[in-house]
């Protein structure tokens, strides 16, 4: 699985902008195909049916390789494209943007709508809770009682993630760890406990972790 850069789940971020009276509110929201990127950006131009227009852009997909921009009426090229580059130049995907402007009754000109689309865009991001889709290897660790209380403390120092724990003749904790780390973490466990532990590998798991 491939780890790249998106918006937090679950919330829509925005940030508004003002220019030569004109009036530029950005939605930015996670979207993880067309269908959602497409719902998204109708629900903005419900929620704003009067404004002058609802420009939008969307990437999608663990490489990027899916976008779409659209001006709604703007001159060619002045309002979605600048939106689309602003989300390709901080490196996200699954990432969708509709700006919505007012039309103050002052005209930008292209290369001022370019810079307002832009900046609109850039703001909507800058409010945003930014996240890396990180791989995980699930990895279930069982062990005898006499040592959970170490290697409970050895994962509380590590900062380790403890997915759960069941608690019978023996215990089993299940633990997310990055794959660059499980060697070296399963050596220093073997020395905590002088190899007395059973594991197994179950699958791997993509979350999302704050940056």
């Amino acid at each position: 699985m491939i780890n790249f850069k998106t918006i937090a789940d679950g919330e829509i971020f925005n940030a508004a902008y003002d220019v030569n009276k004109s009036r530029f509110i950005a939605h930015v929201a996670r979207v993880d195909d067309e269908d959602a990127a497409r719902d998204f950006v109708q629900m903005i131009r419900k929620k704003y049916f009067d404004a002058t227009h609802n420009c939008s852009a969307w990437i999608l997909g663990e490489r990027g390789d899916k976008q779409k921009s659209n001006d709604d009426g703007e001159p060619g090229g002045t309002a979605g494209n600048p939106i689309l580059e602003t989300i390709k130049h901080r490196g996200l995907t699954n990432c969708a943007i509709v700006v919505t402007r007012y039309f103050g009754g002052i005209k930008l000109g292209a290369g001022g709508l370019i810079r307002a689309y832009s900046h609109s865009a850039a703001l909507g991001l800058d409010a945003a809770r930014i996240v890396q889709m990180t791989t995980f290897r699930k990895i279930s660790l069982t062990l005898e009682y006499n040592f959970l209380a170490t290697v409970e403390n050895y994962l509380r120092q590590k900062k380790l993630r403890v997915a759960g724990t069941d608690y019978a003749d023996v215990v089993t904790l299940e633990l997310l760890l990055l794959p660059e780390v499980v060697e070296k973490i399963f050596t220093e466990l073997n020395d905590l406990t002088a190899a007395n532990f059973l594991w197994e590998e179950l699958d791997e798991i993509r979350l999302p972790v704050e940056i």
